[in-house]
């Protein structure tokens, strides 16, 4: 008899897992999938059909007998090679982006590339803004209100004070969220306030260098109350893009899509190249100009991995 589960994390070649009838348990997977080559892609967040107890291998409880189908995967590009996709984690109803008021000061630019990458895997994103207790309330919300007019929800939070904390929990029951964001900027301690129960290890900010100092290993996914699921992930200094092709990344900018196809030329860059809607738009303030460097910062990038390898 099989029932399914959830993949929570995995290390050494075995995987905790939580089943349907609210167990955590550990399996390894079956030999003829580690011959299949599926090892290296079983991710966290996958959904799995496990054999039945005492079936396991190399002292785990379970076998994973089976993978089964993604609806959604998050992926970055992989750190160690500098190419191809690392998947962060699998079946992601929903991406938080979660970045500090102060301490460490917010970076729209790095903002956009998180937002880049939840477009381009096709999922919803919202924007936390945490630790409100240390800045100006007014002045904070209307440096974000250019994110809330291209149509992403931001919260605004406090641990320490509860600010937005009741806004935020019922948007996490019933799906999957993974949190995202720079290290320091509160994820553990967000998870804390809405979970208690988690009692995640949270960090100081270094005053050093004012960034945050890296409590998550790897990405984790905790069960919630109400069948949802929460990821954490490891803080990310550097978000790097993930095999996007270079000609769908003005796609990612939702108030670039308007304009697409009022170029000059169907293959426009919008870079230099002349009657450029993108460039005319962003020149009347139409778009911000902000943003459109994080496009084109986003698109040398990809442009030099394309050319490296």
């Amino acid at each position: 008899m099989t029932q399914r589960g959830v993949v929570l994390s995995g290390t050494g070649g075995k995987w905790r897992v939580h089943t349907e009838d609210e167990q955590i348990v550990w399996a390894v997977l079956r030999g003829r999938l580690k011959l299949a080559g599926r090892a290296e892609k079983l991710a966290v967040g996958d959904a799995v059909r496990l054999g039945a107890p005492g079936t396991g291998e190399s002292g785990a409880a379970y076998t994973i007998e089976e993978i089964l189908p993604r609806r959604s995967t998050l992926a970055r590009r992989n750190p160690e090679t500098g190419v191809g996709e690392r998947i962060v984690a699998s079946n992601v109803d929903q991406v938080l982006i979660v970045f500090a008021a102060a301490r460490p000061e917010p970076n729209e630019r790095v903002l956009d590339r998180f937002l880049a990458i939840a477009e381009g895997s096709e999922l919803a994103a919202r924007i936390v803004i945490n630790k409100m207790d240390l800045v100006a309330d007014s002045a904070t919300r209307e440096r974000f209100a250019l994110y809330e007019r291209l149509g992403y929800p931001i919260h605004f939070t406090s641990c320490k004070r509860g600010d937005g904390l009741d806004a935020v929990a019922p948007i996490l029951s019933d799906r999957t969220s993974v949190l995202a964001g720079p290290s320091g900027v509160g994820k553990s301690s967000l998870m804390n306030a809405l979970y208690p129960a988690l009692d995640l290890r949270v960090a100081e900010i270094s005053e050093s260098v004012n960034k945050g100092r890296h409590t998550t290993v790897g990405a984790y996914i905790h069960p919630l109350p109400n069948g949802a699921y929460l990821v954490d992930t490891p803080g990310l200094r550097e978000v790097g893009l993930w095999g996007l092709p270079v000609t769908a990344l003005d796609t990612c900018f939702p108030e670039f899509r308007e304009h697409l196809g009022n170029c000059r030329f169907g293959d426009c860059a919008h870079d230099a190249e002349p009657d450029c809607a993108i460039r005319e738009a962003t020149v009347s303030g139409a778009i911000d100009a902000g943003r459109y460097e994080s496009y084109r910062r986003m698109r040398q990038e990809l442009v030099e991995t394309e050319k490296t390898y």
